[in-house]
């Protein structure tokens, strides 16, 4: 990823920072879901570099990534957050600076699945494995207790609210690829999409 835009909620003692991110956040989904190719997936990655999951907090601030300048010229996120100027600050389109990044991060949507029945036959399917195989290799398994920090997001197909989660993995290298329609790395290739941390 080679060039970035960031966008950062304005503080507002009046409108609270997850209800902006929730507002935000759509408009960004869906400037996003207008770049997908035939797959669902989209050329540009997301950050939140002030995410912090021992906290359970994302921040103020989001940065928009891709391998060209072209790509988020035509995403044109500032038309699609318009309506939220006095909220929000989007600056303009830069070229990521190398000798400030250290490190990369695939932020990836996180799944509460803990039921570990559900666990096991997604399990065997995805490995070919007998329902008993799947159980025994998940016999020590222990749920999760500390859950991602997420933006509470409206389905547009139903009409139903959910938590997106949001999980970070880190990485020493960079990992090129596509993102989802809501520019988190995709779970559909065996090496996650990475985007620069700075």
């Amino acid at each position: 990823m080679k060039f970035f835009q960031e966008i950062t909620l304005l503080h507002n003692p009046e409108i609270g920072v997850y209800f902006l991110w929730k507002k935000v956040f759509q408009q960004v989904h869906l400037a996003l879901v207008e770049t997908k190719n035939e797959e669902d997936l989209v050329p540009v990655g997301l950050s939140f570099p002030e995410y912090d999951e021992t906290t359970c907090r994302l921040g103020a601030k989001l940065r928009l990534f891709a391998e060209s300048e072209d790509i988020l010229n035509r995403l044109n996120i500032t038309v699609w957050l318009q309506k939220f100027s006095d909220y929000v600050h989007i600056t303009g389109i830069r070229p990521v600076p190398g000798a400030r990044v250290k490190e990369y991060g695939a932020f990836m949507r996180w799944r509460v699945d803990m039921n570990i029945e559900r666990l096991a036959r997604r399990r065997a399917k995805r490995h070919n494995e007998t329902l008993e195989q799947a159980m025994e290799h998940l016999s020590g398994f222990e749920a999760k207790t500390s859950v991602p920090p997420f933006i509470q997001m409206k389905s547009l197909s139903d009409n139903r609210d959910f938590r997106l989660f949001i999980s970070l993995k880190k990485s020493d290298v960079s990992v090129s690829g596509l993102f989802n329609c809501y520019g988190l790395s995709t779970t559909k290739r065996t090496v996650a999409a990475t985007v620069p941390l700075f």
